[in-house]
């Protein structure tokens, strides 16, 4: 085995459209647009991959997090990405920590969120510890292949009827672009305000909207001329993710929201994408936003989590301290 560095956006995106180890659809998070992303908010990222005789075992895009200055890990939103029937799967995965290892001496964490079927840690030579999970540890995934008749069927009653009446309302939706940022910005303040969250910077919104491409979109719904919700969706290999979405509570007995969801979902079938994500599901920290999502069906998926592979376990030690003391700010913030 080898490790090497892709370096064509076709070849990393085919590898992670075509494997079938996700358990939820293709990982726009470990996808070559995303890690432009993020390179241009400023952070530094790799693209890894390990081979044997040409063939592609694994690939990883790994985010460099910086905290007090000279400490810092990597980070694997959602990855890494597994070939297809991959034998000996926990000798791949070593030969791959240790490899990220060797490149940085300096680096305290390998920071992991394997897809639910990569599980199998107990093999390996680092220390390892769950922690606080980054991205949802579940979704909601609507399998676009039985068709929107069966989708509909399938939907709670309440969720078809808030659809007839948003539709009755006369609640239209449209596409947008990079020219309607100012209008979600003003609703994502608006519902920042009303559900106590915290926004990331307009800049953040703004670089989404400015890949160039389609895979970041912005789609509006409006009432007699007046936008009242709307959402910012990943379309990615072939599943459709619900990233954010935002709603003025002035208008909240014309259902818009539903309305949004279901035309978006709409779209996608007519793009002939096969999952739809709803990207983050749990009743205890989001109650209402859950049982919306609920109401369209779909299936449950339950990640593995969020795992951090010790490189310098004194180091790694202050780190959990400090994260521990500014959750603690945070919350009584």
């Amino acid at each position: 085995m080898e490790l090497f560095y892709f370096q064509e956006e076709q070849q990393l995106d085919d590898f992670i459209i075509s494997s079938k180890t996700l358990s939820a659809g293709a990982e726009f998070l470990q996808s070559w647009t995303w890690g432009e992303i993020l390179k241009n908010e400023g952070k530094e990222i790799i693209r890894l991959g390990l081979r044997k005789e040409n063939k592609i075992l694994v690939a990883v895009t790994l985010v460099k997090e910086s905290f007090l200055h000279n400490f810092y890990y990597w980070y694997a939103p959602r990855g890494p990405i597994f070939a297809n029937n991959l034998q000996h799967r926990e000798v791949v995965q070593n030969f791959l920590l240790t490899a990220i290892r060797k490149l940085d001496s300096q680096v305290l964490f390998l920071r992991l969120e394997p897809q639910k079927e990569n599980l199998e840690f107990t093999k390996s030579q680092f220390k390892f510890q769950k922690t606080i999970d980054i991205q949802p540890a579940q979704t909601l995934i609507l399998n676009l292949k039985i068709g929107e008749e069966e989708i509909l069927k399938a939907m709670h009653q309440k969720t078809r009827y808030n659809l007839r009446l948003a539709q009755k309302k006369g609640v239209q939706v449209r596409e947008g672009n990079k020219d309607d940022l100012a209008e979600f910005w003003r609703l994502l303040n608006l519902t920042s305000q009303r559900d106590n969250f915290r926004l990331h910077s307009l800049e953040h919104y703004q670089n989404l909207l400015s890949t160039g491409e389609d895979f970041i979109r912005l789609f509006l719904a409006n009432y007699q001329g007046v936008n009242i919700a709307a959402g910012l969706f990943s379309f990615y290999g072939n599943k459709v993710t619900y990233l954010h979405g935002a709603s003025d509570n002035q208008f909240r007995q014309l259902m818009a929201p539903y309305r949004l969801q279901w035309s978006v979902i709409q779209q996608a079938l007519q793009e002939h994408y096969t999952y739809y994500d709803f990207y983050g599901i749990d009743e205890q920290k989001w109650p209402g936003v859950t049982r919306f999502k609920l109401g369209f069906g779909g299936e449950r998926v339950k990640y593995a989590g969020t795992t951090d592979f010790i490189f310098r376990p004194r180091a790694y030690q202050f780190y959990s301290l400090l994260r521990k003391l500014r959750r603690q700010s945070f919350s009584s913030s």
